[in-house]
């Protein structure tokens, strides 16, 4: 959804002029639309996934089946939001890509 006029301006913390189809260690956060509780719950104290937050940590799991140069470690999938660490090992080509470019680090979350 394109940013309205009236809506706030968040500030990027993305380092400029880095390109993040190269390797190195990333910490990813993803939030919620709205920061709302869309991957589950939180109930006695312990986190409960729905079927979404589920699916998301699925796809977290298979990143290294698509992208091979891709080494996971710490994630977790909270109610509103994700957190995750992964390694890009080398800069990885893939097919179909203009010239073979590897794909950044924003194209592996979508």
């Amino acid at each position: 959804m394109p940013n309205s006029s009236n809506s706030p301006r968040r500030r990027s913390i993305r380092l400029p002029g880095h390109d993040y189809a190269q390797p190195g260690i990333y910490f990813v956060t993803i939030c919620a639309q709205d920061r709302r509780c869309l991957f589950g719950d939180i109930a006695n104290g312990e986190l409960r996934h729905d079927a979404t937050g589920l699916l998301i940590s699925s796809w977290w799991e298979k990143l290294p089946e698509k992208y091979p140069y891709v080494v996971l470690d710490a994630f977790v999938v909270m109610p509103n939001h994700l957190h995750g660490i992964l390694h890009i090992t080398e800069v990885g080509a893939v097919a179909g890509r203009p010239h073979g470019a590897a794909p950044t680090l924003g194209l592996m979350m979508t």
